[in-house]
């Protein structure tokens, strides 16, 4: 059942489709000034026997893992194994303060996201290669809210909120029991708003790129909270010294490299509480020093008015990013398709796990898409190329991290249906 939550004062209904706020140029109407924000909640109640979501035109879908526990964030090793992180947020005692704090944590719950975290990173492998994993393990337990992964060498790099820690891998084990070397503390603290951290190697293994979302929506903390936040961090793994790469990215999720181009790609979750058309998701290349407006400005050099104290030379240099995702999607997965084995339409873009929104009316998100690149840059309009996920109101499943498998399937986490999707050509595609 649908909560749709309409006080005295609060944001009318979206007047613009979802679509008004996708593409290179999105529209961005006038904010709108409410008392409270819209709340429009799909509840979570998982996936009934049978049930799977939609694929796209020439695909089909099943479940490569099911029964997991919260299922947030993959990554594909390279032999094929597959490591899930299995994880919520940590304990936050100052973020949950207050009327605010019960309502969020209300939100959450109906959600699927009041769950406790399993901290723990399992192992994923299909022996006999028919698509569905035959074997699981607890690769690492004892972890705490982990998220982001990423292998150089052999060394497996985890994010766990408060820290990036090293743990040495042999190809093949199912089990790390080793200790975990921290590498680099990361910003956590008793608020940690946006507790996940991801990360990212790059292609020649020198440099970690880890993604740290804010300490709130728009700095109504204190700047002060914020330090080192809203932010790409590139890290030396050797030595764990780091340097902020690109700031003002309210929070930052899922990253990707652009193979025309060997550019870094980033998925955002943009502001609240500006309506229901603002402001839009989206997802840009990086520039190494850019500033991305927050939370000053948003999409490039739109001053947000409820910021105190304005800093408008720093608004003056906020980059507009590259392509729109639709207002409150919650945009957090983001993998390349290189490497898939789809239909050729899928050869060239970005996969993107929308988890869906909480503050919009009608929603938005709760989908994966496929966004067309041409030249290293977007050249279209998105594709769902996995929906289905709301039914009669009610959440089966919210899409999270995207990965391409060993084989060329597209892998979606869904951590309300608790399974690992698997997207295939439904029939064989020539490479």
């Amino acid at each position: 059942m649908t909560v749709s939550l309409v006080l005295a004062g609060c944001a009318n209904a979206a007047r613009l489709p979802v679509s008004a706020g996708v593409g290179p140029d999105p529209q961005l109407p006038p904010p709108e000034d409410s008392l409270f924000p819209t709340v429009n909640i799909a509840k979570a109640v998982g996936w009934p026997d049978g049930g799977r979501p939609i694929s796209a035109d020439g695909t089909v879908v099943k479940a490569f893992a099911d029964g997991l526990d919260h299922p947030r964030w993959l990554t594909v090793l390279s032999n094929g194994d597959v490591l899930v992180a299995e994880t919520n947020a940590p304990e936050r005692p100052d973020d949950m303060t207050g009327l605010k704090g019960w309502f969020a944590g209300w939100i959450m719950d109906r959600a699927g996201a009041g769950v406790d975290s399993a901290n723990r990173v399992t192992l994923l492998r299909d022996t006999d290669g028919d698509g569905v994993a035959d074997q699981r393990s607890a690769f690492l337990t004892g972890l705490n809210s982990p998220f982001g992964m990423a292998l150089i060498g052999n060394s497996l790099y985890v994010a766990n909120t408060d820290a990036v820690v090293r743990f040495p891998y042999e190809a093949g084990q199912t089990r790390i029991t080793a200790e975990g070397e921290i590498v680099v503390g990361l910003p956590a603290g008793p608020i940690n708003h946006h507790w996940t951290k991801n990360l990212i190697a790059s292609p020649d293994g020198k440099t970690l790129y880890a993604a740290v979302g804010s300490n709130s929506n728009i700095a109504e903390n204190g700047l002060d909270k914020e330090k080192e936040r809203a932010a790409i961090w590139a890290i030396d793994p050797a030595s764990g010294e780091h340097r902020l790469f690109a700031t003002g990215l309210r929070n930052p999720v899922g990253m990707a490299w652009q193979p025309e181009t060997g550019a870094l790609w980033v998925a955002v979750n943009e502001r609240d509480e500006l309506g229901d058309n603002l402001v839009p998701d989206y997802m840009t290349s990086v520039e190494d020093g850019g500033f991305y407006g927050w939370p000053f400005s948003y999409y490039g050099q739109h001053v947000d008015t409820r910021v105190e104290p304005q800093n408008p030379g720093l608004v003056a240099k906020a980059l507009v990013p590259d392509y729109a995702l639709g207002s409150h999607t919650a945009s957090l997965g983001l993998t390349s398709a290189r490497g898939n084995r789809l239909p050729g339409r899928f050869a060239h873009g970005m996969f993107v796990g929308q988890h869906g929104s909480w503050n919009r009316e009608p929603r938005s998100g709760y989908k994966v898409i496929f966004v067309p690149f041409r030249n290293g840059q977007p050249s279209g309009m998105p594709e769902d190329i996995l929906s289905g996920f709301v039914v009669d109101g009610e959440a089966r499943g919210r899409p999270v991290g995207v990965a391409i498998a060993g084989d060329g399937a597209l892998l979606v986490a869904d951590d309300v249906g608790n399974t690992i999707w698997r997207v295939s050509a439904d029939a064989p595609v020539s490479q």
